[in-house]
This record gives structure tokens, sequence and C-alpha cells, in this order.
């Protein structure tokens, strides 16, 4: 994942000015035409959407109120985790994006929307919309890139605080909604800091990030438990709800994990977008983001975010016609010669969790290690944990030159 412009094989290197803006202007062109088609029948698929994922979470909550007999636990705890899903999915992410913000529906608007999250509306299109969007992996510029947690490229220098990477990115999996509010928040910025020297904002947001938590706990394990109390339903109900979130935790971390992690999508120098043009912005967008392929339902419960180098070209197109332009976009990025990532979930996923792991190691130690020298490996990578910075340089050294060698491929 180094860096586009420290690459040996630039994929954009064959591309002169004049070609990255008429790329830009065929970029804009397919936009332009989208956005004159959408209508009544985009309005008329939104508004169904929602009306069915509400009369999904009730039908599901009504039959978690019989969930102490097995099959209603089943049934109602596969159905709420699919409405969590699509609320936050396919309805709260794209509407708060402003996505349907043209209809001019205040029930359905990006300033009024709120989610089925623990991170305020406000917060994330901040982070997300403002930040994530403009900077889309920028390296020091855009944290969605490991939510500034995790390794996330060759150059960065390595610690033994990141061979645990795998494990705390599981466990932001299945606690994603509340990993994303701390990291709205900047909370290990300003959370070290003493109280008196944290910013106004900060302290603001914090408050926001509990409110919105106790609202959500509440109504999950505490509101609809005590409903189906009388039935004997209290605890399965709470278990339910449980469940629901996780299943919507795991599934939404996994499709943005596919959308920016798997090998092939590009990272950036900051320098890199001192003067950008929108063309630029558009090929930045593109080279840094991977689609996800798959059937209707499968686009739709990703909040066709499989679509996500279309997405990142077009963050304000409404996710239904996402679909529609994927073929055109495609067919632009073969005409200038670039890349377009884009694999099955399984293959994405793989990809994304690989370079997880890889990241996790010393540059060079997985595509290194072989069953023959892996005692070897292993008591360097020891070494390289308990020693200093001066034992971690000289074994990088010798990991450098162990994978420039002819004896290994470096591409593991």
């Amino acid at each position: 994942m180094t860096a586009i412009q420290k690459l040996d094989e630039n994929p954009t290197a064959h591309l002169s000015p004049e070609d990255i803006e008429a790329f830009g202007a065929e970029i804009e062109a397919i936009r332009q035409e989208i956005l004159a088609k959408r209508g009544a029948s985009d309005a008329a698929y939104i508004r169904r959407l929602i009306a069915f994922q509400r009369w999904l979470e009730v039908g599901s909550r009504a039959t978690l109120l019989a969930s102490v007999f097995p099959p209603a636990f089943v049934v109602g705890t596969a159905g709420l985790t699919v409405a969590k899903i699509l609320e936050n999915m396919e309805i709260g992410h794209n509407v708060m994006h402003g996505q349907w913000d043209w209809m001019r529906d205040p029930k359905i608007h990006s300033t009024n929307w709120d989610w089925d999250n623990a991170t305020p509306a406000e917060a994330w299109k901040h982070s997300h919309n403002e930040l994530h969007h403009t900077y889309t992996n920028v390296l020091g510029k855009d944290n969605d890139l490991g939510y500034s947690i995790m390794r996330v490229d060759e150059d960065q220098r390595w610690h033994p605080f990141f061979l645990l990477q795998p494990l705390w990115n599981a466990v932001n999996a299945c606690f994603f909604e509340y990993g994303i509010a701390a990291y709205d928040l900047q909370l290990g910025k300003y959370l070290p800091m003493k109280k008196e020297d944290r910013p106004e904002h900060f302290t603001k947001g914090a408050k926001d990030v509990l409110k919105k938590i106790r609202k959500q706990a509440g109504k999950d394990y505490l509101v609809h438990p005590l409903l189906a109390a009388p039935f004997g339903g209290f605890l399965p109900t709470l278990v339910a709800n449980f469940i629901a979130n996780v299943g919507r935790n795991v599934w939404s971390h996994s499709v943005i994990m596919c959308g920016h992690f798997p090998e092939g999508v590009a990272v950036f120098e900051k320098s890199s977008i001192d003067g950008e043009t929108k063309a630029e912005w558009y090929l930045r967008q593109g080279l840094g983001s991977a689609n996800i392929t798959g059937s209707k339902l499968m686009h739709i419960m990703s909040g066709n975010l499989s679509h996500q180098i279309e997405h990142h070209l077009f963050p304000d197109l409404n996710s239904n016609r996402l679909a529609e332009v994927a073929p055109q976009v495609k067919a632009v990025f073969e005409k200038y010669g670039l890349p377009y990532v884009a694999g099955s979930l399984p293959k994405q996923l793989g990809s994304a969790w690989h370079k997880v792991f890889r990241l996790s190691l010393p540059n060079g130690w997985l595509a290194t290690t072989t069953p023959k020298n892996a005692p070897k490996r292993v008591a360097q990578l020891y070494k390289m944990s308990t020693g200093g910075r001066k034992a971690r340089k000289a074994i990088q050294a010798e990991l450098d030159a162990a994978a420039s060698s002819r004896e290994f491929t470096p591409a593991a």
C-alpha cells in the first residue's frame, strides 16, 4: 500500500496532463447525464425502501415479543438484523450524503435525518462527507485509512504495537458503530489531554455521543426487552438486539473494508493534492476505491457501496443509479489504461484482511518466510518486538535484503 508516487510502476505514469483532463471530462459527462435522468421513479424507490425497512423492523420486534419460543427468536433476530443493515447502509448513509436532497422532502433530507447508530448525524457528516470524501486515501489527511489505529502503509514505521492489529480490527468489526463514534471524536488525540486542555468541540461532541449511545442502548437493551418481559421474553429479546447490532456492525465493517483496503487500491502522498484539479480529484477517487461484484440484493444490502468507485466519483448521486453508471465508468478507466479494482465479496474481504495481517508484521517478513526458515524469522520477530529501535532497524535491513533477492517473491 505504498503511496502511488513511490511505486516502481505508477498506474498513472503514462497519462499526460491533457489525458487526465480528458478523463475527467468524460467522467463528468457521465455524471451530468445520469443527474438529468433522475426523477419520480427514483423518489418512489427510496420511499418504498424506507417503508419496507420500517415495516420489517416493526414486524421483527413484534415477533420478538414471543422470543421465548426459539422459532420466534430466530425469525425476529434475522429480520431485525436485516432491518438495521438496510437502515444504516442503503438508507441512512445515503440520505445523510445528500443523495436525496433534490427531492426537497424534509422527511428524507440530509439536514434532518438521523440514524440507528451510536454516532450523531452531524459528527458523521463532518468526518465522512467533508473529510474522507475530500481527502480519500491521502496519507496523513484521510483518517478513514486504518481509522487512526492501524498500520496501513509500508512506509509507516513498524512497531510491536501493530502485531495486535488483526485482533483489534476484529473487535472493531463487532462494535463498529462505537469505533466510528470514537474515531469521529478523535478520541485517541484528545482523551489523554487534561480535561481543561481539551477543545470545546471535543467536549461537546463527547456529550452528544454519550447522549446518542444512551438513547440507542435504552431502546435496544431496555425498552424492547421490557415490552417482551410479560411474555417471558426479556432476556431473549435483549440477546436478539445484541446479535442484530453485532451483525449489522460486522456487515458494515466488511463492506467498508472492501471499499478501500484490498490490494490494488492506491494511496497518495499529502503533497500530491496541492493544486489538484477536478479531473485529478476524479482520478484519485477512482484509483483509491474498489468495487464488490454480486447480485442486486447484495448491492442493496451494501448500501450500493459495492459500487464504491462510482460512489466516490459521484458521492451525491442517489445510490440506486450507481449500478447503471458502473459499466460506463469502467469503460472510461479501460480506455485510459487505468486499473478498475473489482472482485467478489470473499475475494475483496480476503484481500483486505490479508493486508491487515501483512502490515501488522515488519516489511518483508511475510514475503520472506518459508517453512524452512520459519524458526529464524520467528526469532527475528521476537527480537524486533522486545528489542529497541536499533535492533528493529538492523533486522529490518536483513528482511529488506531478503525480500529484494531473487530467491523470494515479494508479492505475498
